[in-house]
C-alpha cells in the first residue's frame, strides 16, 4: 500500500528525530545539574573510572548540542559531538547486560541513542531548522526537477 504524497513530508522525519534527541540530551544535562548535582555527577564519573572533571564537559556538550539539535542549528555537528558522550556512557552499562531495566541499567538505551545520533548525522536537520531558515537558498525539487525558493 502506498501513501499518497508522503515524500513531500519526508523532512518531518529528521525534525522529529532531532527534537526527540535534543529533548533527551537537554534532560540528561538538567539531571546532572539539578537532580544528581555536579558533585554527585563527578563522584559517579570517578566511580566508573572516568576523571571526575569530565562531568563538566559532558554536561556542557549534552546541554549545548541538545539545544542545537532542537533548534536545528549545526545539526550534524551536534550529533557528531554527542557520539563520544554516548560511547563513554556505554562503559558503565555494558556489564549490566542488554536491557536498560537490568540492575545498573543495560546498554540498549545507550546503543539506541548512539544509532539515532548516527542517523541524525546522515539525514541532516529536516523541516523547521534554524540552519535552513537562514540560508533560504533555492532548492532542487527532486520529483519535478523544478527550481523554487525554500520555505
Amino acid at each position: 500500500m502506498s501513501l499518497p504524497n508522503l515524500d513531500r513530508h519526508a523532512s518531518f522525519g529528521p525534525l522529529a528525530l532531532r527534537l526527540g534527541l535534543g529533548g533527551v540530551f537537554v534532560a540528561h544535562a538538567y539531571a546532572k545539574a539539578a537532580i544528581y548535582t555536579f558533585p554527585g555527577t563527578v563522584q559517579f564519573f570517578e566511580a566508573q573510572g572516568f576523571p571526575g572533571f569530565m562531568a563538566y564537559p559532558v554536561f556542557a556538550t549534552e546541554l549545548v548540542a541538545g539545544l542545537a539539535l532542537m533548534a536545528g542549528f549545526g545539526t550534524r555537528w551536534a550529533a557528531l559531538a554527542l557520539m563520544p558522550v554516548m560511547l563513554g556512557a556505554l562503559k558503565p552499562h555494558l556489564a549490566a547486560g542488554w536491557m536498560f531495566t537490568s540492575p545498573g541499567g543495560g546498554w540498549e538505551y545507550i546503543a539506541f541513542l548512539l544509532a539515532a545520533l548516527v542517523a541524525q548525522f546522515f539525514v541532516g536537520s529536516g523541516a523547521y531548522a534554524a540552519e535552513s531558515m537562514r540560508s533560504r537558498q533555492p532548492v532542487e525539487d527532486a520529483r519535478a526537477g523544478l527550481r523554487h525558493d525554500a520555505c
